[in-house]
Order: C-alpha cells, then structure tokens, then sequence
C-alpha cells in the first residue's frame, strides 16, 4: 500500500474522537467538494463573479438578504465587526482598525465573550461588557437583564454581539428587538450551531443582522471557510474590505456584491485582504453546503447515538471507569460519551491517560474539558466504527 501524504512527511495522523475542532484539522472535508476544488483550480475566475455567485446561494439556504464567504468562522467575526464599523465609509474603512471619530463599541453580554471575540477586537472594536455571572450562585437571578443592554446603547455604539448557545440567555429576539429599536445591527457567533440545517434559517428570523457559520466543521466544507449572512448593506461593506480593490476606478466593473453609484471611489485595501479566500475553497465550500443542505440530519444523529452507546458499553465493562451518553443534552451537536475515571481504581490519573493517547502514534485525541472532574468525553462525529473499537482499546490499554 502506498504511504499517505502524512507517513511521507512523518508527521503523526489523529484518531479524532473529540469531534471537530480546528485544532485537528476540523472535520473531513467532503469527497464531492474535494473533486469541485480540483476541478476550480483548472481555471481563473474573477474572485467578486464567485463571491457573488455564493452571496445568492448563502441567501437561499439562510433566508438572509446577502451572503459571504470567509476564511473561516473567526475571519467572519471580524469582517461583521468591521462591517458594522464603517459601513459605507470608504475613510472609515481605509483607517480600521483605528477608529478615532467612529462609533466603535460592540457591546456583549458577559457571559457571551469568548477567547474568539479576539477578531471583533482585531478590527478595532472595544467590547463593552454587560450583565455579571449571578445566574451560577443559584438565587434564580439571570447573568444579564434585557435592560442591561439596552441601557448600555449610546452614540458609540456599532453593534451588539450575541454567542449562540442552547444555554445563552437573553433570548435572541428579545435581544435584536432592542437593539433594532436604536438601530442598531446584532452579530450572532453560530460558528459550531449545524446541525440541524434548520439552523442556517434561524437566527436570521430571530432578528441577527449578521451571522457566521464554520465552513470546516458539521458542513464539511474546506477547513479554512466560513459562511457569513445577513444584510445586504453589511455584507457589501464585507465585500469592500476585503476583495482585491487595487484597481483603476474607469474600469473598476464590480458584480451584483456592490453598488458602485453609492460609493464615491474604489475604496483602498481593506483590513480583510490578509483574510482572502481562493476560488478553490469558495466551490469547495459550495458544494459542501449543497450536499449539507440535503443530508439526512436524523439518520446522521442514529448513527452517532448508535456509537456512542456502543463506546459507552465497552468501557462501562472496565473496572475504574463509569460513563454515560448525553443524548438528552442539547449543548452539544452529537451525543458525547462522558467517561468518570475512579483514578484509584483504574491506577492511573485522568490527565495521564488522556496525555498519553495523545502522545501515540497515531495520536487518540478525546475531550479534555472536564480533567478536573476526573473525566473525559468521545464524541462520534469524526469517527468510523472500527476508528471506535480502537480508541476503547487504547484507552482500556491503560488501565
């Protein structure tokens, strides 16, 4: 058999049982889109006709006015900050991220801020925080009133963002009917929320002006893609920062994506142009979002219950381990197997454990986010059944 690209290169391939996480390397990119990427490389394209062209399929699956590609979810947030910043303002656009004389604040409830609003800032946003954390003292109190929002608007404003999660709260309706009061556009991080394909539609009924999706992730696009969808005048303003605008204004002929009569030149490079996208990953991305769109969401979901509970069997069996399956629980896209490790029992400690699967070759990767409860999960959306089996023999190896 001949080697993989990965053995020629010697570097380690992973056994991903933590679902699709970017940093290894996300999900597996879709076969069909695989085949459309090979096929666009074959010729030149203008960039904007593309971009265009996706801008309609976007607002097809989304119900949105306008769409975009990015690269990736992250690069989504910025450019809607950056949207949201400067609008139609080509001085504006030139200077961000310095925003002297701009309305530049995004205000976030406080429990919606993540180490990923890092790209709101980078555009030059200030995030102003509302709310507290009261909700986790367990008085009844909610982390942030719809009041607190409202009372945070003012002139500076450009923004409100919004983390999309099952348990984020105020509602999202609640929370664009208050900023739509002042005018004021809402950006919706749904990077990880598709499944169901139902979601695409959501929050723009829900009122988000802009919201992103990963490409790389459930849709199975190219790793480094995002969806973004939402206003026409914000995704156009999207468009202006971030094509290649080094041209000559008498011949500058953009497509569907900008209205040149509203703009009084061609704007300068924007802060999106070290985000550019290939016309490889804009088909990749298309097509996978065409064969998302007509997947069977519930046959996927019996298949990943069906291993999850299969993996939960298995190791169930060991002494020094306990699990159970989050089916019932909706903060997560596929059913997780959640693993208590009696360290005690098992004879070794869970950081241990999971340590060493990831330093094997190849590497096991299992979620590490509740080490501290001596615990782990293995979500079934990345994996086969036979990649299944040997993670429980990995695992059991060590005990």
């Amino acid at each position: 058999m001949a080697e993989s690209i990965y053995e020629q290169l010697e570097v380690p391939t992973v056994v991903n049982a933590t679902g699709t996480k970017t940093r290894i390397s996300g999900s597996l990119i879709r076969e069909e889109a695989v085949a459309a990427m090979v096929d666009a490389s074959k010729s030149f394209v203008r960039i904007e006709d593309l971009q265009s062209r996706a801008s309609e399929m976007i607002a097809d699956v989304t119900g949105a006015e306008a769409g975009y590609v990015t690269s990736g979810a992250s690069a989504g947030l910025m450019m809607a900050a950056a949207a949201c910043l400067a609008g139609d303002d080509l001085d504006a656009m030139a200077r961000l991220p310095e925003t002297e004389g701009i309305a530049d604040e995004i205000i976030a409830p406080r429990t919606h801020r993540t180490g990923y609003d890092h790209a709101l800032r980078a555009a030059g946003a200030t995030i102003v925080d509302v709310g507290s954390n009261d909700q986790h003292l367990g008085t009844g109190s909610r982390n942030t009133e719809p009041w607190e929002i409202e009372a945070a608007i003012t002139e500076e404003t450009a923004a409100v963002f919004y983390l999309e999660k099952v348990y984020t709260e105020p509602p999202l309706e609640v929370v664009a009917e208050i900023a739509h009061a002042h005018d004021v556009p809402v950006i919706v991080d749904a990077a990880a929320e598709v499944p169901p394909a139902s979601n695409l539609e959501r929050f723009i009924d829900e009122g988000a002006d802009l919201v992103v999706f990963s490409g790389g992730k459930a849709i199975r696009g190219p790793q480094t893609t995002g969806i973004l969808a939402g206003r026409r005048d914000l995704i156009e303003s999207v468009a202006l920062q971030h094509l290649d605008m080094h041209a000559a204004e008498d011949v500058w002929l953009p497509s569907g994506l900008v209205d040149t009569d509203a703009l009084s030149g061609v704007p300068r490079q924007g802060i999106g142009r070290s985000l550019k996208v290939g016309k490889e990953e804009l088909v990749g991305l298309m097509k996978a979002l065409e064969l998302f769109i007509d997947e069977d969401t519930d046959e996927l979901e019996a298949e990943w219950l069906d291993r999850s509970k299969q993996v939960a069997a298995e190791l169930e069996a060991e002494s020094g381990l306990s699990t159970h399956t989050t089916e019932a629980d909706k903060t997560a896209i596929a059913p997780e197997v959640v693993v208590s490790v009696d360290e005690e029992t098992a004879g070794i400690t869970t950081v241990d454990l999971v340590r060493g699967l990831r330093e094997e070759n190849p590497r096991v990767f299992v979620g590490a986010d509740s080490l501290d409860a001596h615990e782990f999960t293995i979500n079934p959306m990345c994996m086969t059944d036979d990649e299944a089996s040997y993670v429980v023999e990995r695992i059991c190896s060590y005990l």
